[in-house]
């Protein structure tokens, strides 16, 4: 399997600095391409959102490079991967921290980060940042940690009402920020064809599944231009609709070799 790919990100119309961050790496290996693609949505005063971000994006480019390579064969790669993850989350958690401590701010990061190997995806996911399926309609693959998801799972608001409430972006745990995490973890199998789509909150506040569709579905981007060309669109869509959160978005197209 190849894959075709594009990231783009956006200040929004409110902001001074965009404290979003994102990674995609891809390495040829002797069991086929494998495909590292992160978002992190970082949050902080004095932008120290965008060190947390940026922290937690290093680290994963660093273990796709040193340290994926010892788990290509491994008989259990799901657990070995989801357990390394796990390390790896812990330790930048604690090194936000002290850093944050340091500068008597708060700082912290969503992440979602999925590894593509073998006809099979892998995911982590710590706050809001969304991962979707887009094949013959749009699949939310990741749950919100977030105080209205809670609430909508308690049953007492509607998702409706979610997506327009005032503590909608109340995190209930972030990297750096939260003495404990629990991050949640999913996988799945992937086809020739399928979109893969990752992004921040910034990015589905006022766009519709519907809209997301129509720009994004893999009959539509047949090719990275037209990867990047709407993705700008549904952007731009969002800043037009007055939202004013940084907005960051990254698609990855599976397209047999």
């Amino acid at each position: 399997m190849k894959f075709l790919t594009t990231v783009h990100t956006d200040v929004g119309i409110k902001k001074s600095t965009n404290q979003d961050s994102a990674l995609v790496t891809e390495a040829q290996t002797d069991g086929g391409r494998v495909l590292l693609s992160v978002i992190c949505d970082g949050m902080g005063g004095l932008a120290k959102g965008e060190v947390a971000s940026a922290t937690v994006i290093k680290a994963f480019g660093d273990w796709f490079e040193k340290e994926l390579p010892k788990l290509l064969h491994a008989e259990d790669s799901e657990k070995m991967i989801f357990g390394e993850w796990e390390k790896l989350v812990m330790d930048c958690n604690r090194r936000i921290s002290a850093y944050a401590d340091r500068f008597g701010v708060s700082m912290g990061t969503t992440l979602n980060a999925a590894l593509f190997m073998k006809d099979r995806y892998y995911l982590i996911n710590i706050g809001d940042s969304r991962a979707y399926l887009i094949s013959n309609g749009v699949y939310q693959l990741t749950k919100d940690q977030s105080y209205v998801q809670r609430e909508v799972d308690l049953g007492h608001i509607t998702p409706e009402e979610a997506e327009t409430h005032p503590q909608r972006n109340l995190l209930l745990q972030c990297v750096g920020a939260s003495p404990v995490i629990t991050p949640d973890y999913y996988t799945g199998t992937y086809e020739s064809g399928q979109v893969f789509m990752q992004c921040s909150d910034g990015f589905r506040h006022t766009v519709t599944l519907e809209e997301m569709y129509e720009y994004l579905n893999g009959s539509v981007l047949k090719d990275e231009q037209t990867m990047v060309q709407n993705a700008v669109i549904l952007t731009e869509l969002n800043k037009s609709r007055r939202e004013t959160d940084n907005i960051t978005v990254l698609l990855v197209k599976m397209i047999e070799e």
